[in-house]
Formats: C-alpha cells, structure tokens, sequence
C-alpha cells in the first residue's frame, strides 16, 4: 500500500496542549472507522489510476494489449462506487463525496471514450456474420474472468483470428456496458452504442439495396426498374434475417446482458433496427398495391414467399414490445401481397374467358391462348407451397364437379382447393377452345386442334408440379380425351377415302367396278394426303400415333382389295399397298407457320416468369 494510502489509516493528529482553552477547540470529531478507511482507500486508488488515464495516456486505449490495466481500471470504479454508496449515507454534503463524483465523472467519460473506441474500431470484426457464427460458443469457456486474452486450446482450431478478436471486442464492450450501467451512466453508454450500429446497420441496408421508397414514389416506377429493385430486395431480406438482425441482436443482448429484464438490449436493438427493418418490409406493400395484372403474378409471389419462410422467424428476433411495429410491418406486407395475387388470379381468368380472337392457327397447331395459359399454371404451380394459403380465400365460380374436383376433395384441405382451382382455370382455356375449334371450316381439322392443344395440356401437366397437384386420375382423363379427338379426325377426315373402297374388300367385284374404285381411291387418298401436308400435329409421339393407325387400317382394307383385284388392271396406275406409309410420311408436318400468332400477353408474362429457374 502506498504511504500516502498507509498515512491516511494510521496516521492521527496530535492532541491540543492542555493551555488551550477548551472554548477555543473544535468540537471532537466523530470516530474515524476501519470502514471509512477502507472507503477512502478505494477513492485514493480510484483517483490515482483516473487521473492518469484521464491525463497522460489519451492516445493509448485503455482496453489495448493485455487487459489487466483495464481490469484494475474498472475494479477501481467500482470501489469508487461503493465508496460513493457509503459516504452518501454518512453525509450527502461532504467533500470526499463531492471529490468522488467528480471522480466517477471523469471515469465515465474515460470509458465512454473507450466504448466508442472499440465500437470504432472493431467494425469489420463486429460484422453480423462473425457476431452470428459465434453466438453459439460459450463466452465464460473463451474467457477466463476476463483476466486473460481469449485463446482456443490445442484441439479447438474453429476460432479463427477474426473470431477471437471479435469475442474480445464483444466482452470488453460487455464490461463497459455493465460498469457504466451500474454507476448510473447508462444513458451515455446506450447513446454512443446506438449512434454506432445503427450506422453500421443502415449502411449494411444500403449496400444491399435497400431504399427509403413511398407509396407514391414505387407506383411511378417503370415495371422493369421495379423489377431490379424486387430482385435486390430478395437478397436484402435473405441477408437481413439470415444475418444481419439476428447478429445485432446477438451483439445487443451480450453487450447488455447484465439487465436482467433485458430492457436496454431491447431498446437499444428497436432503435438500431427499426428504420432500416420497417423500411426493408414495406417495399413489398407497395408492390402489392402497383397496377396489377397477370403478368406481375410471380414477382409478387417471390416476394410473398420470401416473407412467408421467414415469419417465424422475424417474429423471433423482433420479439419485443419495442420492436412490434416491425412485425406488424412484415405481416400487413404479407396479407397486401396475399390479396394481390388473388386479385390478379381473378384477372387472369377473366383474361381468359374475356378471349374473343376468331383467327384460326394453319394447319390446327396449338393455341398461342393455350401456351399462354399452360406455362402459366406451370410456373404458378412453382408457388403451391404459397398458394396453399393464398387460395383458401379466393372466390370459386361455379363449376361441374365431376369435371374438376380433385381426388381429395374428400379431405377438404388446402392442398385439395388449390387443385380444384388449377383444374377449373384449365377447364375454362378447354371450354375456350372447343368455342374457336369451331372456327375451323373443316370438321376434321377442327378434331385435330382440339387433339393438338389437348395433348399439349397433358404434357405440361404431366412435366411439371401440375401433375402431382391433379393427380394420374385427371390425366388418365384427359389423355382419353386426346384419344376421342385423333379418332374423330381419322373417322372425318379419311372417311372419303375409305369410302372409296367396298364395305367388304374381299367381296366379288367386276373389272369395272374395281377399276372405278381404283380410281376413287387414288384420287381421295392424294387428295387427303395433299390436304393434311399443310395441317401439323405438334407432338411427335401423338403425329406417329395417328399416322400408325391410319396407316394400319387403310392398309389392311386396301391390301385385301388390291390382291383380290389387281388382275387385268394394266390400263390404269393405282398406288400399291406399299406406297401407303410412304404417302403418309408427308402429312401431319405443317408448312413452318402453324403457331404464328400471339396472346394478347404471352411474351410478357414467359418474359417475368423465367427468373424461377435462377432466382435461389
């Protein structure tokens, strides 16, 4: 112990001389106790090492090289405090408390500088993802009492040097924090811990794109500009919720973890985040209340289901009272981007049923409604996870049940909802069709647009997520009706050439009869096959199907014919049975301009639904 320290516990004043007259002496002083001792001895430390931080060494940091100076520092302010505890009690007017506050003022505005400092300085090593990375480890097993520099041992090579220094910023923040908190010095230390990270925070925002937009400003957006800001946006909010809140909350509740109700930490959290969160979680509430219309479906959805797989767990780190308005936030942008893609479902239907073009496409390809319609519903039901929530709320229109409801319409679920609306938004592009096969001035060619744009439905079914949402019943349903139409084409529109031939082939006929069915035959079969040259059957498997059965009946009829007449037959040219299938190799191919033409929306809405593929 210092002299002066040893003087102040040992050292008394000698007694007045017995001359002096006892009116003339000052009234004895009260007992000098060991505790009163023990309390100045605490200021005498205190003042000693605050005076010389205070002084000399501004340009070191105190919370530098090893940490014990800054353990000694902050044991004695804590003396200082008790000290200050105890002389309030014995007088609240006394110079030694009033020498103590000065003091303790001086100390707090050393560790206010000393926090500022280390925030400063430690950004890079503060960042979100290091602070989240360690959240699991446990401080008390890094750090022993503070005394010693955190170190991993031997066999614990997972804290990186990075991690390290940011678990030593973090406990020296910590010790600050709970050493100015407890002297009463609270309010400054949150001030400064606020100013510093809630610019890191709305930088971070910033560098990821994230705006301070209003309504009106995003409804005068071009599509495309709102597009790149939607596209930024979902990587904003996949770093935001995956790192950077839940890291500052981690920061927030260690730092101010000596509150045992954890009301600074929340405080300061709410108001580090607040602007930048509730800014992040309204764009998309202003997305959802732009024009709406079919084709802005998808963008609308990805940002629906960015919020929807993280709900759980904003509302965990925004738990606090403090911090409602951010949930809420989230959730009412959740609900506006709910009702929008009911809305534009409404609209895309009435899209479909509003289709009036009476042009026909050559040769009976598929419908550019259809292509429309099908890649649509193949991308949507890309969302079925989302749509599962969304649909339950949507108006249904009246429909017949046999022809839509799902297998599981018995379960009454969700999942059974959205695929009834599936089916009936397919049903009503069907019932569309069947209006403009009608189009058609040739019966069979009217059969074979509805067998073309039919099997292209069941393949887009069956090749996408649509087939598990309908299931192989609706399939198995809609492949028999492909099967009607190729039939009923091949019954209309090869009946003239079957009809050229005798009912039974192999029946007793004259020379000139069979030269006249020759004749007819010869020339309905060219004619057909030059007809149906110009008509196409998109699908190669549906194409070889129908040409194999056409090949196959007509064969086998005209083969028995041929053979029981082919004598005497020299004055004409007839095809031989052979020569069929060659014939037949050149219809149902198209001339290059069967699909021309477009739906009134079809570019736009492949062009703003092809980012599924790579948006993840």
């Amino acid at each position: 112990m210092p002299r002066k320290g040893m003087r102040s516990i040992f050292f008394k004043p000698s007694s007045s001389s017995p001359s002096t007259s006892s009116s003339s002496q000052p009234p004895p002083s009260p007992l000098h106790t060991f505790s009163d001792s023990m309390m100045e001895q605490n200021i005498h430390t205190a003042e000693s090492l605050i005076t010389e931080w205070d002084d000399s060494k501004l340009a070191t940091p105190l919370f530098s090289g090893t940490r014990q100076e800054a353990k000694n520092y902050l044991h004695a302010v804590k003396g200082l405090q008790s000290a200050m505890h105890y002389f309030v009690k014995q007088d609240s007017s006394s110079a030694t408390l009033v020498r103590a506050q000065f003091l303790m003022q001086l100390a707090m505005k050393t560790l206010q500088r000393e926090f500022y400092q280390i925030l400063s300085s430690n950004r890079d090593y503060l960042d979100s993802e290091t602070v989240s990375a360690r959240s699991s480890i446990d401080f008390r097993s890094s750090v022993s009492d503070y005394d010693d520099e955190i170190t991993a041992s031997e066999d614990d090579f997972r804290i990186s040097e990075t991690e390290r220094v940011s678990m030593l910023a973090m406990e020296d923040l910590k010790a600050i924090a709970d050493c100015m908190t407890s002297s009463g010095y609270g309010k400054e230390c949150v001030k400064v811990y606020i100013i510093m990270r809630k610019s890191i925070v709305d930088e971070a925002l910033y560098h990821l794109g994230v705006e301070k937009l209003t309504l009106a400003r995003v409804q005068k957006l071009d599509w495309e500009v709102l597009e790149l800001k939607i596209k930024k946006w979902l990587n904003a909010v996949k770093v935001a919720v995956g790192t950077l809140f839940p890291g500052e909350r981690i920061l927030c509740d260690h730092v101010f973890s000596s509150n045992p109700a954890k009301r600074i930490a929340e405080s300061c959290f709410a108001e580090i985040t607040k602007d930048g969160a509730v800014s992040l979680f309204a764009f998309p509430e202003f997305v959802a209340k732009w024009k709406k219309t079919p084709e802005k479906m998808f963008r609308t959805l990805d940002l629906y289901e960015a919020i929807s797989d993280r709900l759980s767990q904003i509302e965990s780190i925004f738990s606090s009272e403090s911090t409602s308005v951010i949930r809420s936030q989230a959730i009412t942008s959740l609900v506006r981007l709910g009702e929008a893609v009911r809305a534009m479902l409404v609209d895309f239907e009435s899209a479909i049923q509003k289709d009036s073009s009476k042009t026909t496409i050559p040769g009976g390809g598929v419908h550019p409604l259809t292509r429309y319609v099908m890649n649509y519903l193949t991308f949507l039901a890309d969302y079925s996870g989302v749509l599962i929530d969304i649909i339950p709320d949507l108006p249904q229109s009246p429909m017949p049940e046999s022809y839509y409801r799902s297998p599981m319409r018995g379960e009454n679920t969700p999942a059974s909802e959205l695929s009834e609306k599936i089916a009936w938004l397919i049903l009503v592009v069907l019932c569309k069709l069947d209006g403009k096969a009608e189009f058609y001035k040739n019966v069979a060619l009217s059969y074979l647009f509805l067998a073309n744009n039919m099997q292209y439905v069941v393949e887009k079914v069956r090749r996408s997520n649509l087939g598990f949402l309908l299931g192989e019943e609706w399939l198995a349903k809609h492949e028999l009706k492909v099967s009607e139409y190729a039939s009923n084409y091949e019954r209309v529109g090869w009946s003239k050439v079957f009809a050229s031939l005798p009912e039974n082939p192999a029946s007793q006929v004259t020379a000139e009869q069979a030269k006249t069915c020759f004749v007819k035959f010869d020339a309905a079969f060219h004619e057909t096959c030059r007809k149906q040259s110009s008509w196409v059957v998109s699908d190669p498997k549906l194409r070889d199907e129908i040409k194999g059965s056409i090949v196959s009946k007509l064969s086998q009829k005209y083969s028995e014919f041929h053979e029981k007449n082919r004598v005497g037959l020299k004055s004409i040219r007839v095809i031989s049975p052979e020569d069929i299938g060659k014939n037949l190799s050149n219809i149902l191919c198209g001339n290059g301009s069967v699909d021309s033409g477009s739906f009134s929306s079809h570019s736009s809405s492949t062009t703003s639904s092809s980012h599924r593929s790579n948006r993840r």
